[in-house]
């Protein structure tokens, strides 16, 4: 378990993801609320899961911080591409989504790291309740070989396209729209 240190976490979420920058500020300090108002550290298993709404560089933060990730199922993208991170603990019951305020920076000073690390988290993010429920537990899905390129996929992930099972890849969707450019209106 990482002991928090605000100086030597920010430092371990720099080397983890490899330069410091605002995005992973913003993470970095949603990472320490979600600690502060839920009253936890860091996930074993899935006792502690992330759904970010970003795929940008503050996501390695709350992997470093939280140990949060894809692999072990309690770190989910809900790609919304906002500035938004909902966090649950199983346990208890509970969650919070913190939405990163940056009207309350810009109004004072540019977004920098500088500007972030040094505004509390309660200045930085609105709290709200997720408009979701908890996730559920990661499942583990039998592989089926798709007849086409003959590669594995998870079950859930698999279409029947000709009476035979095929991956997304080789799977050609049914669709009565024409993907073409409209933009002469013309119909």
């Amino acid at each position: 378990m990482k002991k928090y240190n605000e100086n030597e976490n920010w430092q371990g979420c720099v080397e983890f993801h490899g330069h410091s920058c605002p995005g992973l500020a913003i993470g970095f300090k949603a990472a320490g609320l979600a600690r502060e108002e839920l009253s936890v550290t860091e996930a074993e298993d899935e006792e502690i899961v992330c759904v970010t709404e970003n795929d940008g560089c503050g996501v390695d933060a709350i992997q470093y911080l939280l140990s949060c990730t894809s692999g072990k199922g309690n770190l989910i993208f809900r790609p919304t591409a906002k500035q938004a991170f909902s966090f649950f603990v199983r346990d208890e019951e509970m969650g919070i989504r913190l939405v990163f305020e940056e009207d309350n920076l810009l109004e004072r000073e540019e977004v920098t790291v500088e500007s972030i690390l040094k505004r509390s988290e309660k200045e930085l993010f609105k709290c709200k309740s997720p408009h979701y429920r908890m996730p559920e537990r990661a499942e583990i899905f039998s592989t089926v070989k798709c007849e086409n390129c003959g590669e594995g996929a998870a079950e859930y992930a698999i279409r029947f396209q000709e009476g035979k099972p095929v991956c997304l890849d080789c799977f050609d969707g049914y669709s009565r729209l024409q993907k073409e450019n409209l933009s002469d209106n013309r119909f």
